[in-house]
């Protein structure tokens, strides 16, 4: 019997062809780099459970946002760690809170560096929820439409100090509407959002919630985030988001629902973007460590997977070694 005419190795043996006819390209102006700011002065202050990631300070913020801008990477997404914290989120909604102020000083100091700020409740709240909590039935639930007005007054407070967009996390209801009415009904018609769409109530999140500082008090967030278990209702919570003015949806976490990341974008055909949580790298960081995986391999490798699923940008702690590794 004669050979099959179609060889596909013919196009892997060289490594020039196969360059040439890869068909995922990743670079570094697919990544944001997710910065975690606190209030106070003086050094940065490594998150034992994310090993190469700190907390940073406003003396360090800019340092650490430069290094990653140098290899190219074109945007930040801020989270905040304020030093007072209460029921209904106060310094979170405070325009001269830590995202503010930290906003501010990256926009002066690297205007041409796009800043990105999480728009939730639960780094700024006592309890460590998304929302606002109330009693019902017996039991402590978070209140939805409560928790817009707070959304809002943040988002307002982030664009107003000079962010580039901003990105709701918190997975209520109607969000992405409340926030759009009240940007443009400040003159903000211009800021885009970046809408958590399809955020799921995952267990790869524990190492940021040290990292924010917003382990919840009580219960967890599933009567908010989607069950792991469902994949229909990602696009219709896409779809309502959309609707409702979002410019850029969010699968998170990244690698565990690369089904959903390709089921958006096919569906949709607008951009996407997907988060490469906490529990993702520390997994490949701790793998690496024990030497168990070559970390630069798996870094690339995973991130080529998020992009080929469907991803137009990725949020990673890995951006910096990323984009060293991958080039602009």
């Amino acid at each position: 019997m004669a050979f099959p005419t179609e060889r596909p190795r013919r196009l892997r043996d060289h490594p020039v062809l196969r360059e040439m006819v890869a068909e995922t390209r990743l670079s570094a102006m697919d990544l944001v780099m997710p910065l975690f700011v606190r209030d106070g002065v003086g050094p940065s202050r490594p998150i034992a459970s994310m090993p190469g990631q700190c907390q940073q300070t406003l003396d360090t913020l800019i340092e650490a946002a430069a290094e990653v801008a140098e290899e190219g990477v074109p945007a930040v997404l801020l989270f905040g760690i304020p030093d007072a914290k209460d029921a209904v989120a106060t310094s979170g909604t405070d325009p001269e809170g830590i995202i503010p102020r930290a906003v501010r000083a990256l926009k002066e100091s690297m205007p041409d560096l796009a800043v990105i700020t999480d728009v939730c409740l639960c780094e700024y709240t006592d309890h460590g929820h998304c929302g606002v909590p109330v009693e019902r039935g017996g039991r402590t639930v978070i209140d939805n439409d409560r928790t817009l007005d707070l959304l809002s007054r943040m988002a307002v407070a982030h664009v107003a100090a000079g962010a580039d967009m901003v990105a709701p996390s918190d997975m209520m209801d109607g969000r992405v509407g409340a926030i759009r009415r009240a940007l443009d009904g400040e003159a903000f018609q211009h800021v885009p959002i970046m809408s958590y769409a399809a955020k799921y109530a995952s267990a790869f999140y524990g190492p940021f919630r040290e990292a924010a500082e917003s382990p919840p008090k009580f219960g967890d967030r599933r009567g908010y985030q989607m069950d792991v278990r469902n994949g229909d209702e990602a696009l219709r919570e896409v779809r309502l988001d959309l609707e409702e003015g979002a410019d850029i949806v969010m699968v998170k976490p990244a690698l565990p629902y690369l089904d959903i990341v390709r089921r958006v974008k096919s569906a949709f055909s607008v951009p996407v973007a997907a988060y490469q949580v906490s529990g993702e790298y520390a997994m490949i960081k701790l793998a690496a460590r024990e030497g168990c995986i070559d970390e630069q391999a798996a870094i690339v490798e995973s991130l080529t997977a998020i992009r080929r699923a469907g991803a137009d940008l990725i949020l990673t702690y890995y951006a910096l070694e990323a984009a060293r590794l991958v080039g602009r």
